[in-house]
């Protein structure tokens, strides 16, 4: 058995200490879970997904790193489905039952920049600050967009991207219609897209670099962000880089466990384990031999 899937049986399902059924039903606790990217108000956010995700984990510490709200597409057209507003009471119930709930704006909602430093429902609003693991290593959280030269420097093309990219999320809508119907699980084409063009691998990797280097000149060990929607950790010249994800594509999030270990894990490895684990036995299987 592969480690991923050890940790999918054994820290998911509970496998080693009683009823296998029994204990899926428990939230899966974390001592942190970091999210961003979520874009409610618009119709490419998969809130019912994040709705299950939120209900099926608990923490110590939640941040909303950034872009929550989507007050660009919002201006244009109004949009506001109930799973929405059941993100919102959700994340505003877990306040106020003792997790410790902290919201760094992003682009996307930068008016709620206006209140930095205050607190309302049991949810601090900060610009940026610094976490420190059970292992204590300290980690700058900040969402990152005024590390993309698009943003600071031609806020206009970003708009003009960002239109471009609601009508990829449309197409995507429909293709996992088709594949939901068919039985194939959740698949990002605008995430394929952007890694198949050598202009957007090139602007990941200097965004990567650009936030690791943040994080090193501050003397930190690493950096925890959103903004790109591109799920990763790794190394980058002694600083440990993670984003998050995002609730419109990838569909993941950054968790913390009680040891102080960082992992990212996906809605579909939370809320279907069973399928997730079959979905990679099939891809296995359907790999041709180099």
């Amino acid at each position: 058995m592969k480690p991923r899937d050890q940790f999918l049986t054994k820290d998911f399902l509970g496998a080693d200490t009683g009823s296998t059924r029994e204990k899926a039903r428990d939230p899966i606790r974390f001592r942190t879970i970091w999210i961003s990217d979520i874009h409610l108000g618009t119709t490419g956010c998969q809130a019912q997904r994040l709705l299950e995700f939120l209900r099926k984990t608990e923490s110590d510490t939640l941040y909303l790193v950034g872009d929550i709200i989507d007050g660009w597409q919002l201006k244009r057209r109004w949009y506001w489905d109930q799973s929405h507003n059941n993100v919102v009471q959700t994340v505003l119930k877990k306040a106020k039952k003792g997790t410790e709930v902290i919201f760094v704006p992003g682009n996307h909602d930068e008016a709620v920049r206006q209140f930095i430093d205050l607190d309302f429902g049991g949810i601090r609003v900060r610009d940026e600050l610094i976490h420190t693991t059970a292992q204590g290593k300290r980690m700058l959280v900040l969402h990152g967009d005024r590390f993309d030269g698009v943003i600071s420097c031609a806020k206009w093309l970003a708009y003009v991207g960002d239109n471009l990219y609601t009508m990829i999320l449309k197409w995507n809508q429909w293709l996992n219609s088709w594949r939901a119907r068919a039985g194939l699980p959740y698949w990002s084409l605008s995430q394929y897209l952007k890694l198949k063009v050598k202009n957007a691998v090139s602007y990941i990797s200097s965004f990567e670099n650009a936030l690791a280097a943040e994080a090193k000149r501050r003397g930190l060990d690493g950096v925890i962000c959103g903004h790109i929607h591109k799920p990763e950790i790794r190394e980058i010249d002694g600083i440990t880089y993670c984003n998050d994800g995002d609730w419109v594509e990838s569909l993941s999030a950054l968790v913390e466990d009680h040891a102080g270990e960082l992992r990212l894990v996906t809605w579909q490895e939370i809320v279907m384990p069973h399928q997730t684990a079959k979905y990679q036995k099939e891809e296995e299987l359907c790999v041709s031999p180099s």
